[in-house]
């Protein structure tokens, strides 16, 4: 599936157009799980994960960092670190906390450690903390880049304007530049990226990386009025069937899936991944049985007439 490989805004990193999403290993999938996800994940083609220092700091018992040591052990295991870009971030784990420089470094080496590897493919600012400078934060990763700890640089949750601004302090200096955007955005939550953040990446060269791609599980259709999902997530999607516009965009989705014989996610992911500066939605699974939907969106091409009447729908 090499063909399908897709390069990474200006960087030199080719990944694959679906970014396997590591918030749930450690904590709704445990290491025997997440293992046989990776490996399923990996065995179609997939390259590209997706972590944070902080997973799973939010579940009773763990401490922040568990997702990243199941990686690393992963990664251990099957001896495979070249062949996989590995994408994680900074600024919430519990110990390591903002975006000072002292703490991005010392972030960056607790990541290292737990990932078993002298280096990170990407690596994101997780919230922008904006009484930090820009200058001190480009300035911190530009460091870490050039001590070879980290290959490329990127945002998530960050204004526009402060985008804006550390492009622009980049290009200055000469330091390291993002490359990729980590917004929230799906077809029930567009208004999140589309607009000047979106306008600003498409203009500087900057790929995203969309989060909540599915919407909690929403953009499955899994959630259906009458129906109850035994999931952690199953409040947030749930509030989206309350609204004509999330009802529509279901119906819409049913209509493209069935056309194509394949699953509303699918679909969903396909519709993503068309838009402009997209590279590679982010989603996740809990066992391999839920990656083909995902792993799909590699294959699916959806008809101008299709693509339309999705954006339509969810506008």
């Amino acid at each position: 599936m090499t063909a399908s490989l897709r390069k990474l805004g200006s960087s030199d990193l080719e990944v694959f157009p679906l970014s396997l999403g590591g918030n749930v290993f450690g904590w709704t999938a445990d290491e025997t799980q997440s293992f046989a996800v990776l490996d399923a994940y990996t065995a179609a083609g997939g390259n590209f994960i997706d972590t944070a220092d902080s997973y799973s700091a939010w579940v009773e018992g763990n401490v922040g960092g568990e997702s990243e040591t199941i990686i690393g052990k992963w990664l251990k295991a099957h001896g495979n670190r070249a062949d996989i870009v590995i994408a994680t971030k900074v600024s919430q784990h519990p110990d390591f906390q903002g975006l000072t420089a002292a703490n991005i470094k010392a972030a960056a080496d607790a990541s290292l450690r737990r990932l078993g590897t002298d280096h990170i493919d990407l690596y994101y600012t997780h919230f922008d903390k904006p009484e930090v400078p820009v200058e001190e934060i480009i300035g911190a990763l530009d460091e870490l880049v050039k001590a070879g700890k980290v290959r490329h640089i990127a945002a998530s949750n960050i204004s526009p304007e402060r985008l804006a601004a550390s492009l622009a302090f980049s290009d200055r200096e000469g330091l390291a530049r993002y490359v990729a955007l980590q917004p929230h955005y799906n077809l029930v939550s567009r208004d999140t990226y589309e607009g000047d953040l979106q306008n600003l990446a498409e203009r500087e060269g900057l790929a995203a990386v969309p989060y909540y791609a599915l919407a909690s599980g929403f953009l499955t259709g899994k959630y259906r009025a009458g129906t109850s999902v035994d999931s952690p997530r199953a409040q947030g999607a749930g509030r989206y069937l309350e609204t004509e516009r999330g009802r529509r965009i279901l119906t819409t989705l049913d209509e493209v899936a069935q056309a194509h014989d394949t699953q509303p996610a699918t679909v969903a992911l396909a519709w993503l991944a068309t838009q402009p500066t997209v590279a590679a939605p982010i989603a996740s699974a809990r066992t391999p049985e839920q990656l083909p939907a995902l792993l799909g969106v590699a294959d699916l091409t959806l008809t101008e007439e299709e693509l339309t009447s999705l954006t339509e729908a969810s506008a």
